[in-house]
């Protein structure tokens, strides 16, 4: 069967490639379809702006005239040397999977073939005309595991001359993923973001991938969670000012407190230690926020979470009731709970 699996794709690509061999690239992600087929292209060794020697060519237009793949394929170049015949966005197309297998069957000479097409499932004519060629090679591109993350992070790190810690790395492989080409995007913006520096540290990543709204929000809870009057005042004045409107913030509060009710009354009753508790959180709590969540552990008791629910359940309707001062109205509620907070340290 002339086919690699997922993880072996980009070792197939890191070897010159060959004429005559129609390669096809599918799978859901199309930007890393798209990113394998330019990492082909450029094997080829081709000048990929000169249309003498390169054709891209849309699936549609072959389906609709099937013979103009041969004809091309067959055609010598004006000038000589080698040329790539480029496919993009082929699928079920009937007409273009019968060409390809006739040019799998007669390979022509001083050429490549190049298909980018999308999720072609088992059974599918095209990909099961190429995966049934002795010249042909079909390659499945799907979305990166961790380990395809992790060598995506390596490649443009390094590229860009930087080190990442392994608290920085951590968050960016849950940060990333899904289409390659977003995810590469990504990474380059943290690089530019980073440049400058040797390394790249949790803080960086924090500040430059995902949703900067989303993060804030998580920062706005932590402080309550543990007294940090300052840091909620900024964190609280930075969600306001993205436009995001603060009763999300409640409910991401009564979501987080209740966890932390959970987990406190797994301690006192089980006597079990704030570390044991937090490890063993389910669903699991983020590794940058174990440390926060344990803190704010021996600050509440479970007493005093239930009176915080009720306060926040409380604040939910006052809002509703009074929308014009709803934004006054949950800050208050939240500076009071972190006064709280405060309070309940310094028992301690």
């Amino acid at each position: 069967m002339a086919q690699k699996k997922a993880h072996e794709v980009d070792g197939f690509l890191a070897r010159p490639a060959q004429t005559g061999t129609v390669v096809l690239l599918y799978g859901p992600d199309k930007g890393l379809v798209s990113e394998r087929g330019a990492k082909f292209a450029k094997l080829t060794g081709l000048p990929l702006d000169d249309p003498f020697a390169v054709l891209r060519i849309e699936a549609d237009e072959i389906d609709k005239d099937p013979a103009r793949l041969i004809d091309e394929a067959r055609t010598i170049s004006m000038f000589g040397g080698d040329r790539l015949i480029w496919i993009k966005n082929a699928s079920a197309q009937k007409n273009l999977a019968e060409a390809v297998k006739n040019l799998i069957s007669e390979p022509p000479q001083d050429t490549y073939i190049l298909v980018e097409a999308g999720d072609l499932k088992k059974g599918a004519a095209l990909r099961t005309n190429v995966e049934n060629g002795s010249t042909a090679m079909a390659l499945p591109c799907y979305s990166d595991d961790a380990r395809g993350i992790d060598g995506l992070i390596d490649d443009v790190l390094q590229a860009n001359h930087l080190q990442i810690s392994n608290d920085a790395r951590q968050f960016l492989r849950l940060s990333l993923g899904g289409d390659r080409l977003a995810t590469r995007g990504e990474l380059e913006k943290l690089c530019l973001y980073a440049r400058g520096q040797q390394r790249i540290e949790l803080e960086d990543v924090r500040e430059s991938v995902g949703d900067v709204a989303a993060l804030s929000q998580d920062e706005v809870i932590d402080a309550v969670l543990i007294g940090d009057l300052p840091k909620f005042n900024i964190a609280f004045d930075r969600v306001v000012n993205t436009g995001t409107h603060p009763f999300l913030l409640v409910n991401s509060a009564i979501r987080q407190f209740s966890q932390l009710q959970t987990l406190r009354y797994a301690m006192e009753t089980g006597n079990v230690p704030a570390g044991l508790v937090v490890n063993s959180a389910k669903p699991p709590i983020f590794f940058a926020r174990k440390k926060l969540v344990e803190t704010a552990l021996g600050l509440w008791s479970v007493a005093s979470l239930n009176k915080v629910t009720d306060r926040l359940q409380r604040t939910v309707l006052e809002s509703r009731q009074n929308a014009t001062l709803s934004t006054a109205i949950i800050r208050q509620a939240f500076i009071a709970l972190t006064v709280e907070a405060i309070r309940n340290k310094q028992r301690r």
